[in-house]
Formats: structure tokens, C-alpha cells, sequence
């Protein structure tokens, strides 16, 4: 990839504080993003993915901190920046849309005086050009009559709305880096669709890089560049949306593509089996291997480490070691796979 670099994340490891002992909630996660492009990271419900994110955003909970690794950014380290500066950062070079509106709009305060509030905080700019500035975000993000709209409140709009409006504070600083952090999770299918198509026109035009956050590989199937599989704190795979969606190597991300419904589903839909590990205290090897049929001994001795089965695709599994015995994938990643070689042939 010849597109230039704009964050780099080296051996991050995150942990929190409890009365039960440091929960390791990170665990050595490394990756790049690129200029342009949509990084998907994807995986359950306490894999590690939302914790990354707002690590990079410098907002981790009061019991939080980072035990090691570095965040680059603009060559400083994240991980080391005072709270003033990473206050200027945020919002104006990385800006986060959460899954919620509700919870990231004031209710008390217009529309129009929360997307100004963001304008004027990082921008030396007059009180009437930060309106006009906020008017132009409204109508970009789809919203009708955007003059009358600046002048209502939250619970005047639908959810699907109020997520534009959220989409529209986070454009307001034409941001570098774009985190959305499972921004359609509480929408309905059809605006779910309309907010993905809204984010991947608006990051064409801003050129902004965007890190994109969910639980649902089908959801970034048509949005993102690359997808990194994310599992008790670990990337587990990484590679082109391509190459994870058609030619996964890691038995976790077959299990999520084996519970993701598509025209050929016939039948129940796969259900990964067990529930994620206790990061508490994280197992000696592969984290997945008490809910894999294809572990093997070493998988319960030592974590494996990374095959490179391209330039681009990088899966953490002993199934790829080449003393590994052979197996079959499921039939789900084997139809997958012949869809491929028909599209390329």
C-alpha cells in the first residue's frame, strides 16, 4: 500500500484496575491506517475493540491505563500526551461518533448551538461564520431545511437523525482520523444502510481515514478497505475486506462469518460455542482454543504467532504452522472461497 501513513499502533497493551486484580482488556494489539482508507475492527462484545479506540482518543475510564506500547500520531505518542494536548486533539484531528446520540447530545442545548460550540472550541472563527459553518454540516450529513433545523432540540429528531447530527459535530473540524465507534448498533436496518452510505460519501469528500467499530462483520462488508478480527484483546487476523470476507484462515472469524445470514444461508445460523475468556487472568496460549473443534495441544501452551499469507493478510493461528495437520474449513468459508476464484476467474 503506497498511501501514506497516518496512525500507527505499536504493541498496545491496556489494562484496568479492579478489586479482582488488572483486567488485560488489550493485549499487545499492533496496526497501521492508512490515508483514505476504512479500518474495520471487528469481534464480540469484549474483545478489546472499543477499548482501542478510546485509547487512541486518550479517554480511558479513571481505572484505566496504558502498561505498554506506543500510539503514533503525527509523530507523538498518544500514550504519553498530557491531558491539555490530547484535549486540542480531540475532535479536531480525531474525532469519535458513538453508538448512542442520546448520550452525546445535550438535550438542554439547540443543534445548532452544539455543532457551533465544537466549530468555535478548535477554530479561531466569528460567531456568524461558525453558524453559516454549522448550517453547511447539517445539510451535508442529508438533513432537510437546515436553517429551521439549527434552532430545535434533540427529541425533535428521529434516531436516524440525531446520528447525523452526531456525524456532523465529529465532521465539524474536518478530522484526519474518523472513529466510529458502532454508530448504527441502536437503528433499524434501513437507516442502519443510509448512516454507512452517509459516512463513506462524507469521508471521500473530507479524505479523512476512518477506524469503524462493530460486532457485525456484515455490516462493513461494503464499507470497509481492510478488516482486523479482534478477540480477547488480541488481532486475530487482519487483511483486505476481500480477504477476510472470502478467504478467512482464523477459526474465530469463520464462526463469525458462519453466523453472519446471507442468500445462500439455508437452515440455523452457525452460534460460536462457549463464551469469550476472563481476561483477568488471560489463558497461557490461543485465547479461542476452549471454543475451537480445530485446537491443538500447542494451542493450550503457547499463543501462536503470526503467518503472513500475504503482503496484506496476517492471521494469528497454528493452523497455518507448517507441521499443522490438514483440515477442512466449514462449508460457509468453502462456498466463500469458490465465489472468489468465479469473481477472479
Amino acid at each position: 500500500m503506497n498511501k501514506e501513513k497516518v496512525l500507527e499502533v505499536k504493541d498496545l497493551k491496556v489494562s484496568f484496575k479492579t478489586h479482582a486484580g488488572d483486567v488485560q482488556a488489550v493485549r499487545g494489539v499492533s496496526f497501521d491506517l492508512f490515508q483514505g482508507e476504512t479500518l474495520a475492527i471487528v469481534g464480540e462484545s469484549g474483545s478489546g475493540k472499543s477499548v482501542t479506540v478510546k485509547a487512541i482518543m486518550g479517554l480511558l475510564a479513571e481505572n484505566g491505563y496504558y502498561k505498554d506500547g506506543e500510539i503514533l500520531f503525527e509523530d507523538h505518542d498518544i500514550t504519553k500526551m498530557k491531558e491539555s494536548n490530547l484535549h486540542t486533539l480531540r475532535g479536531n484531528k480525531i474525532a469519535m461518533i458513538f453508538q448512542d446520540p442520546m448520550t452525546s447530545l445535550d438535550p438542554t442545548m439547540t443543534i445548532g448551538k452544539q455543532i457551533m460550540e465544537v466549530i468555535r472550541l478548535h477554530q479561531k472563527v466569528s460567531r456568524k461564520e461558525a453558524f453559516e459553518k454549522a448550517v453547511k454540516l447539517i445539510d451535508m450529513v442529508g438533513i432537510p431545511s437546515p436553517r429551521e433545523r439549527m434552532k430545535q432540540y434533540p427529541h425533535q429528531f428521529s434516531g436516524g437523525m440525531r446520528q447525523r447530527i452526531v456525524i456532523a459535530i465529529a465532521l465539524a473540524c474536518e478530522p484526519t482520523i474518523l472513529i466510529a465507534d458502532e454508530p448504527t448498533t441502536a437503528l433499524d436496518v434501513t437507516i442502519q444502510a443510509q448512516i454507512l452510505d452517509l459516512v463513506k460519501d462524507l469521508q471521500q469528500k473530507i479524505g479523512a481515514s476512518v477506524i469503524f467499530i462493530t460486532h457485525d462483520l456484515g455490516v462493513v462488508a461494503n464499507v470497509a478497505d481492510r478488516v482486523a478480527v479482534m478477540y480477547a484483546g488480541k488481532m486475530v487476523e487482519v487483511g483486505t475486506s476481500d480477504e477476510v470476507f472470502y478467504d478467512p484462515r482464523h477459526p474465530y472469524t469463520w464462526g463469525l462469518i458462519g453466523s453472519m445470514p446471507d442468500l445462500d444461508t439455508e437452515g440455523d445460523l452457525y452460534a460460536i460455542p462457549g463464551t469469550p475468556p476472563n481476561l483477568l487472568k488471560p489463558p497461557i496460549g490461543d485465547a479461542f482454543a476452549l471454543r475451537s473443534k480445530y485446537a491443538m495441544e500447542i494451542d493450550f501452551e503457547q499463543q501462536p504467532p503470526v503467518f503472513d499469507i500475504s503482503d496484506t493478510h496476517k492471521v494469528a493461528s497454528w493452523l497455518l504452522h507448517e507441521n499443522a495437520p490438514e483440515i477442512t474449513p466449514p462449508d460457509v468459508i468453502i462456498k466463500r472461497r469458490k465465489r472468489l476464484e468465479e469473481v477472479n476467474s
